[in-house]
């Protein structure tokens, strides 16, 4: 009995862990099939925009606690820093979107990922120019309370880290059902070719997305810093390429499929890494994705030829 309730403990323990981490590939990953949905390209430089977004927030949060910090409590602070970084990085998106991908819509695909990495350089290059390549600590918005629950250990931060990630899926998937922009964003994920004919314009709705997949990102940066408050010029780099996976092992364009491999990638990194030496976690992880592919090569929602934004 004793030993069933170790098993139940340790179940659940990695479970809340794995939920934390899956949240951001998962809320990462929407990005890039969002834009995979509705232009037929993957933003390889969506990584970058979650780090760059992680340092808006970062300047943000330190520059509200030196001004507002015996003034206004921690989570009102949080929550103007995540609204704040939101809008700035989705200005940002709006920008790679115009600048970058804009120019390259009828260039073969190839030169569009080029691009993509091509900007992320000059992001992680910008960061390293400006603020050095030292490691900057994220500041703690909320005070961390930790709870002990039939064994089970976890902080309010990383529930509401959690609940903020399933929130914001919610948010999302009303955006795209119930507005005009969103159903804009679906007829354009069906054919950005013949949509346009019909009164609906590319050159506001691929911005759109790119601003709502920054903006996305900038709360993942967020989530981030509180709950791993390490910053680092290249940390967009290894998380966006997960977050990349995730897109493709859901289905490309499928924003459901996006989540639902994102928390699945969370699990099985965290898993793993209890099982075995942390030095296997990405070989045994990605073994198994490699593996599901093998026998699901469009992902879990991908269809034959389908590039369509699905929920």
């Amino acid at each position: 009995m004793e030993a069933l309730i170790e098993l139940v403990q340790f179940i659940l323990q990695n479970l809340i862990n794995a939920l934390q981490r899956g949240s951001f590939y998962a809320v990462i990953s929407i990005g890039y099939s969002m834009v995979y949905g509705v232009l037929m390209l993957f933003n390889f430089a969506h990584g970058d925009i979650f780090m760059v977004a992680t340092y808006i927030g970062f300047g943000i949060a330190t520059l509200f606690l030196a001004l507002f910090s015996g003034f206004l409590p921690g989570p009102l602070i949080f929550l103007a820093t995540i609204v704040i970084t939101m809008f700035l990085a989705s200005w940002i998106g709006v920008f790679v979107e115009v600048a970058g991908y804009r120019p390259l819509r009828s260039a073969p695909r190839a030169s569009a990922a080029i691009t993509g990495l091509m900007i992320g350089i000059i992001f992680e290059t910008g960061i390293l120019i400006l603020l050095g390549a030292k490691r900057l600590s994220f500041p703690p918005l909320m005070e961390s309370i930790a709870y002990n629950v039939g064994g089970v250990y976890f902080t309010n931060v990383k529930v509401m880290i959690i609940i903020i990630s399933l929130l914001l899926m919610l948010a999302l998937h009303t955006f795209i059902q119930k507005t005009k922009w969103g159903m804009a964003m679906r007829a354009m994920s069906y054919d950005f070719l013949a949509v346009p004919l019909m009164g609906v314009s590319i050159n506001v709705i691929a911005p759109l997305t790119f601003a709502v997949g920054a903006g996305l990102a900038a709360v993942a940066g967020i989530l981030y810093g509180q709950a791993y408050p390490i910053l680092d010029p290249y940390m967009g780099v290894i998380i966006g390429w997960k977050a990349f996976v995730a897109a493709i092992l859901g289905g490309r364009g499928s924003i459901k499929g996006a989540a639902l491999a994102g928390y699945l990638i969370g699990f099985i990194e965290i898993f793993v890494a209890t099982i075995f030496p942390s030095t296997l976690r990405d070989l045994i992880a990605y073994s198994i994705i490699l593996l599901i592919l093998t026998y699901r090569p469009r992902g879990f929602f991908g269809m034959e030829h389908s590039t369509k934004l699905r929920l």
